[in-house]
C-alpha cells in the first residue's frame, strides 16, 4: 500500500466514523438542507486541517509542559458538548421560517474540532504514524489529503441528514429526533469524562 494511499484509509476511517462534529453536522442538514450546512462543514474541516498542521509543526510538546492546558480543553470540549446536547433537546421542532435558529456557523464548526478530544487523538496519532521524523512536505501532504477526506465526511452526514428531512414533517418527529442527536451527543461527552 503506498503511503498516499494509507493516510487517505487512516484519514477515512477517522473522519467518517460517528462523533460529535459528524452528529451536528446530521442535525443540521435534516434541519436546514446541506447547502445551509456546507458552512459548518467547510468550518470543522479547516479547523481540524488547521489542528493537525500546527500538531505537525509542534504544538503537541507545548501540550504536554502544560498538562493542565490539556485538561482545560478536554472540559471545555466536554462542557461545549453539554451545551450543543441542551439547544438541541430544549428545541420545540417548530419546522417554519420565523422560528429556525440558524445553521451552525463556520466558527462553530472551527470551534468544535478543536474543543474535541477525538480531533486531537486522531491529530496526535496521524502525526506520530505519518509525520514522525517531522518531514514538512510529508506533513504538508497529509494534511492536504486530509482536509478533502474530512470534508467529504462530513458533508456526508449533513447530506444523510438533508435525506431524512423528509420524515420530519412535523415538530413531534423533530423533537423526538433532535432529542436523540442530544443524547448522542450527552454520550459523546460522558464517554469523554471517562476516557
Amino acid at each position: 500500500m503506498s503511503l498516499t494511499l494509507s493516510m487517505a484509509a487512516f484519514a477515512l476511517a477517522a473522519s467518517i466514523s460517528p462523533g460529535p462534529v459528524n452528529i451536528v453536522a446530521l442535525g443540521s442538514g435534516a434541519r436546514h438542507g446541506l447547502r445551509a450546512s456546507l458552512r459548518h462543514v467547510t468550518g470543522a474541516t479547516v479547523g481540524f486541517s488547521l489542528l493537525l498542521l500546527l500538531i505537525g509543526l509542534g504544538l503537541h510538546e507545548l501540550l504536554r509542559h502544560w498538562p493542565a492546558m490539556t485538561r482545560v480543553l478536554h472540559v471545555g470540549g466536554v462542557a461545549f458538548l453539554l451545551y450543543m446536547a441542551w439547544k438541541l433537546a430544549s428545541d420545540r421542532g417548530e419546522l417554519g421560517r420565523d422560528n429556525q435558529a440558524p445553521p451552525p456557523s463556520l466558527l462553530t464548526g472551527a470551534t468544535l474540532q478543536w474543543l474535541n478530544p477525538k480531533a486531537w487523538l486522531a491529530s496526535v496519532a496521524g502525526i506520530g504514524a505519518y509525520v514522525g521524523e517531522g518531514q514538512t512536505a510529508l506533513l504538508w501532504q497529509f494534511t492536504g489529503i486530509y482536509f478533502v477526506i474530512c470534508y467529504l465526511s462530513i458533508a456526508s452526514w449533513a447530506w444523510a441528514g438533508s435525506v431524512i428531512s423528509h420524515y420530519l414533517d412535523n415538530p413531534a418527529r423533530v423533537r423526538l429526533f433532535n432529542r436523540v442527536l442530544a443524547a448522542l451527543l450527552v454520550t459523546s461527552a460522558l464517554y469523554l469524562l471517562l476516557a
